[in-house]
């Protein structure tokens, strides 16, 4: 079968691209991962995309779903093998339809999330996923990873967040379930398959997603305290304080303060002392009249007389709340410019993240005396990227002994009853990690939905599941 020629006369001109001209989709965000491509096509619509895949299933070639690329797992990477056809959906990116009333909008897979939550906005209503690659990152890979992002505590992860989904699956049969439905309790959830499958089931080509009403005001404070364990308990209190109004509450290390004014331009300390541990928090509303910043003052008045806080700001302008969202919002980049580092994204039960912090503290100062801990992200749903950053000249060593690190710390989230996969999902950096952690009867059936809806492997091999 000659299947470029197949493929040519599928797709319009230029929409299948070969040689030199693949290169930006061969490398992964984070460079951990440099495959080869048989070609990378560029549909145009679903029926498009059913087509290449029922070729790919007939010649037994395997095809790599790729979105954004801001993957931190290699999820969207070709292997090296150069046999794999690498299916870009950025030309999948209407939104199809807004449905106000009903709070929901479909939009392509190739939407990226900044347009979707423009296309909300202009209908007077909120999609509230929230991440730092927002301007890029495509709803397609935002459902296959089930991403998370600063307003999972309010709002859940990305699976909370669909109503139905239309998928091309491997043999190329279209399942349209863009239901706009919140009640349907008609059999299994089969839509629940692909979120977070990271399209090793299928490829997702557009979604029914929820809406929420419009924030109408909101309060943001830059909170120094003493502890992770603070910052626990001011949680808890500003959740009761508020009615539940808390829709990001984000932990930032002292270090990661210093890092971002280092590297990052226009970034400065809100605070005149340094303090060893900072929160980021905001209130929301729908309500344009409702007192959130005399709320949150109140509140972290009374923290501040119990001990709780040390110190903090609470913004006064949107131009306030931004700089103080860029200090979050930049502390990946700030890293890369530090120098190499390691990664992990673990999620505790909230209660337990204290002891975490200080365990996995106490383990690094033992073991990796030289690297730098930088303990950051969601408090509000436990979520934290344990990262440990190099000093220039020390970088190799430290990712030398990345295994040891990374055992260590996913045997500790483990023991606390969380995950060493929070909201980054697996891609093919973290298969032999789900073998390690997950229980076998679930990994059992993992392999046999696998089975029964791609019973060849074409579909993304080598992702989540060994190939084989």
């Amino acid at each position: 079968m000659d299947l470029l020629g197949t493929l040519r006369g599928i797709l319009a001109p230029g929409d299948l691209i070969t040689g030199e001209a693949c290169e930006p989709y061969l490398t992964d965000h984070r460079r951990l991962y440099r495959g080869r491509a048989l070609a990378v096509a560029l549909p145009r619509s679903v029926e498009e995309v059913s087509r290449v895949v029922v070729a790919c299933n007939t010649a037994r070639v395997g095809v790599v779903p790729h979105g954004g690329n801001t993957s931190y797992c290699g999820g969207a990477t070709p292997d090296e093998s150069g046999a794999q056809l690498v299916l870009a959906l950025a030309r999948l990116n209407r939104i199809r339809s807004v449905d106000p009333e009903n709070y929901s909008l479909i939009a392509e897979a190739g939407c990226v999330l900044a347009r979707v939550q423009e296309a909300a906005e202009t209908a007077g209503r909120h999609f509230p996923l929230s991440l730092g690659s927002q301007g890029s990152c495509q709803i397609g890979g935002n459902l296959s990873t089930n991403a998370g992002g600063v307003h999972v505590l309010r709002y859940g992860m990305m699976r909370d967040l669909v109503l139905g989904l239309e998928v091309v699956l491997a043999d190329g049969r279209v399942l349209p379930g863009l239901t706009a439905l919140r009640k349907d309790n008609t059999g299994y959830d089969i839509r629940g398959l692909f979120l977070g499958a990271e399209g090793t089931l299928g490829v997702i080509t557009a979604a029914s997603l929820k809406l929420f009403p419009q924030l109408k005001s909101a309060a943001t404070a830059f909170v120094a305290v003493p502890s992770p364990a603070a910052a626990v308990t001011l949680l808890a209190r500003l959740r009761e304080a508020s009615g539940d109004l808390v829709s990001s509450f984000e932990l930032i290390p002292r270090i990661a303060v210093e890092l971002t004014t280092r590297h990052i331009p226009g970034v400065s300390d809100p605070l005149e002392a340094a303090h060893p541990w900072y929160v980021l928090c905001e209130l929301g509303s729908a309500r344009a009249a409702e007192p959130l910043e005399a709320l949150l003052t109140e509140a972290l008045g009374a923290a501040l007389e119990a001990g709780l806080i040390e110190d903090a700001v609470v913004a006064r302008s949107e131009r306030e709340r931004a700089a103080l969202w860029k200090i979050r919002e930049t502390i990946p980049e700030s890293q890369r410019h530090e120098g190499p580092g390691l990664k992990h994204d673990i999620s505790v039960p909230v209660s337990a993240l204290p002891q975490f912090v200080a365990r996995g503290a106490e383990w690094v100062a033992a073991h990796v005396p030289g690297a730098r801990l930088i303990a950051y992200g969601h408090v509000g749903d436990g979520n934290l990227h344990f990262n440990l950053q190099a000093r220039p000249a020390e970088g190799a060593a430290l990712l030398a002994r990345g295994e040891e690190v990374r055992r260590a710390l996913h045997d500790l989230a483990a023991a606390l009853g969380g995950s060493f996969s929070a909201e980054h999902g697996i891609g093919r950096l973290k298969v032999a990690e789900l073998e390690r952690y997950a229980p076998a009867t679930e990994l059992a059936l993992m392999h046999a939905v696998k089975r029964a809806l791609d019973p060849n492997g074409i579909m993304n091999p080598g992702k989540v599941l060994r190939s084989g």
